[in-house]
């Protein structure tokens, strides 16, 4: 056994840290582009030509496509809000995945869960040669069509805080990589939009953190959850896009040092992991599938983690997990800050040598990886959860359980209610046009303009291929009964029911309240809420709204938002705005018989959206209330909405809408309105 320890240095000296220029994150580029890092700055993405055999560093950059430095964006010093309009690239649909093949310590990181269906449809492939290269390929492309302007995008200025800023961050980068993918699969293009909208949000310096830096990361939670590797680039969490080792430099006793600052285990290598306090980690290299294996190396990061074995300094680690509903997907979820108290050389399972460090959690943080161990156990073993009340509130109407617990006191449970999965209504909502069937043979595919049922959602199927909600819109037309195409179609998600593992909990003060055991991915499909539609034209002034009344309000200005990214990449849409959702006037009530969603409760940050739904294509049919993830959800955090102005919907006249009280909010975020 080697060790690298040594008693060279015996006196520690502060550590003067800054950025190490020659150790710059390098970000993933679209064929055809090149990305430069100068001097610390973001990176900038220049065009270059395409050519056919000549090496990506040998190619001659045109002297007016030189990269110019841009203006690092920070807490400290925020980007100032401009009017001009930011670059934008067309993103060639030619685009490949980049390796660096002796420095992905997670070579198996493939974001993507599933082969996209290969279509039957006949497309017209479009040929554009690139400008200025004689010798360029022909490939197909599709412009973007708006350039990116912060002033549009609304970018977190110096008011917001570090953790709103977080999230705005998070879902801008998902909202343009769920239009790109869409927009791709219409023209049967490449499908990974996560690295196109990574690239563009780059180029536009459309992030933030972008200085690195030891320790926490403003606005970064422990438990956060991520599902692609540039999200976690986007919000300064960690600056490398494939290597899982992140550093910089620090100067010591006059010495420019590399020190580790974070790094991600996600099974590439032989790491144990089995304890939630401790990590042992693989150092990178010599495990390329590309080349022949052998040894690591001491430099790079395996370097940065050596010197910080010494330093004693605090790494941030995120760890790698299945995907609980996708078989070949991963889940990357930040654990919090560690310290390397142990290295070691050790020979690997394929016979070469590999460098390994022990790492230990600084005590005292909330819980990271062990709130997604427990849950794991909970979901296998219900018994297991303890302090619960009931195992199941649904009487296995629900495709899953509905755990009750309570953690607080000795409150015995919600009243009582019938639980029902359906909407109870006493009139047809009127329509101008009547709904029509598709007549598609399997399943809808994107791009078929035979599709009636793609007709009513504007030209596009409103999901994605692994069924997370691609826009917000006032209402989304899924699939019938009467339609051709088969039960495993897209376009029917949310009629399939709760796919989800609950548990309702007592809150203490603010009454019961609902949590998932599951992850929730943003554009997912959480629930339904159920109930009785009240007859607004039969209401009377003596009535009373309950605390169990669901009313399709105005949406808050964070979920108008939602569809930003989407929006930026072309024409601005007039879909989702505050009056196309004032038309559609519906109150529910869940007081006798409803579902989950009686226990969601209201919160000035949501996570949840509401979605009118359209599937029953009937006469008398009703549209449904649909609940989807705003944005990435960890296990066991409380599911809210906003429940919106108490104003009254069109059309209703009388005292029940004055007569509403303005409860105290409770909810604790940063921008409470304090009453709702």
């Amino acid at each position: 056994m080697e060790s690298f320890k040594d008693g060279a240095e015996t006196t520690e000296q502060p550590l003067d840290m800054k950025p190490l220029l020659s150790l710059a994150p390098m970000f993933p580029a679209p064929a055809g582009y090149d990305i430069a890092t100068q001097s610390g700055d973001p990176p900038l993405v220049y065009v270059t030509p395409i050519f056919r055999s000549c090496p990506s560093s040998e190619r001659p950059m045109p002297s007016s496509e030189q990269p110019r430095p841009a203006e690092p964006a920070s807490f400290a010093r925020p980007s100032p809000v401009s009017s001009v309009p930011l670059k934008a690239i067309p993103i060639s649909a030619a685009f490949r995945k980049p390796r660096r093949k002796d420095e992905s310590s997670d070579e198996d990181y493939d974001p993507f869960c599933k082969k996209r269906k290969t279509s039957t449809l006949k497309r017209t492939t479009k040929k554009v040669q690139l400008a200025g290269d004689s010798n360029a390929v022909n490939v197909k492309q599709r412009p973007i069509r708006r350039s990116l302007s912060k002033e549009l995008a609304g970018w977190p200025s110096s008011a917001d805080s570090p953790r709103e800023s977080v999230e705005a961050t998070m879902i801008m980068f998902d909202s343009l990589r769920r239009r790109m993918l869409q927009l791709d699969e219409k023209e049967d293009a490449g499908k990974r939009a996560d690295l196109k909208a990574g690239a563009l949000m780059m180029q536009n310096n459309l992030r933030i953190n972008s200085l690195k830096k030891m320790g926490p990361v403003p606005g970064v939670e422990i438990g956060d959850i991520f599902f692609f590797r540039f999200e976690m680039c986007t919000v300064g969490l960690h600056a490398q896009s494939m290597a899982g080792i992140d550093y910089m430099s620090s100067k010591h006793a006059g010495k420019d040092v590399s020190l580790a600052v974070s790094i991600i285990s996600s099974g590439g290598y032989e790491n144990a992991e089995d304890d939630t306090d401790t990590l042992v980690y693989t150092g990178q290299g010599g495990n390329s599938r590309y080349k022949e294996k052998h040894d690591q190396k001491p430099e790079r990061g395996n370097l940065a983690l050596m010197n910080s074995t010494k330093r004693k300094n605090q790494i941030r680690v995120v760890r790698g997990v299945q995907d609980p509903f996708c078989n070949s997907g991963k889940i990357y979820i930040y654990d919090g800050l560690y310290r390397i108290e142990d290295s070691w050389m050790d020979m690997a399972k394929n016979g070469f040598n590999v460098f390994k460090y022990k790492l230990r959690r600084e005590p005292g943080q909330p819980d990271g990886i062990s709130v997604w161990k427990m849950t794991e156990k909970w979901k296998a073993n219900p018994v297991t959860r303890g302090r619960f009340i009931t195992l199941d509130l649904s009487s296995e109407i629900e495709n899953q359980p509905v755990c009750v617990v309570n953690d607080v006191d000795n409150e015995k449970g919600p009243s009582h209610f019938e639980y029902v999965t359906g909407v109870k209504y006493l009139r047809p909502l009127s329509r101008k046009k009547p709904l029509q069937n598709c007549k598609c043979p399997s399943v809808c595919l994107p791009g078929d303009p035979n599709c009636s049922c793609m007709k009513q959602n504007g030209g596009d199927l409103p999901y994605s291929s692994s069924g997370v909600l691609v826009k917000h819109v006032p209402i989304l037309y899924e699939c019938s009964s009467d339609c051709h195409c088969s039960q495993d179609c897209r376009n029917r998600v949310a009629q399939k029911g709760v796919k989800l593992n609950f548990e309702v909990f007592w809150t203490g003060d603010r009454g019961w309240g609902l949590r998932s055991w599951d992850p929730i991915r943003a554009g997912t499909f959480v629930c339904e809420y159920a109930g009785e539609v009240i007859d607004e034209t039969n209401m009377n002034t003596d009535v009373e709204e309950h605390e169990y009344t669901f009313r399709t309000s105005c949406p808050g200005d964070k979920v108008l938002r939602w569809n930003l990214g989407a929006e930026l990449l072309e024409e601005k849409s007039t879909d989702a705005t505050a009056e196309s959702f004032r038309q559609l006037p519906i109150i529910m009530s869940a007081k006798d018989a409803g579902n989950v969603a009686r226990f969601l409760n209201h919160s000035c940050s949501p996570n949840l959206l509401w979605q009118a739904v359209q599937y029953d294509h009937g006469d008398d049919s009703y549209p449904h209330i649909m609940f989807f993830a705003m944005k990435h959800i960890p296990p066991m955090t409380e599911l809210t909405y906003d429940y919106g102005a108490r104003g009254a919907p069109p059309g209703i006249k009388g005292k029940f809408p004055q007569a509403c009280k303005l409860n105290a909010c409770l909810c604790g975020s940063t921008n409470c309105r304090g009453s709702f």
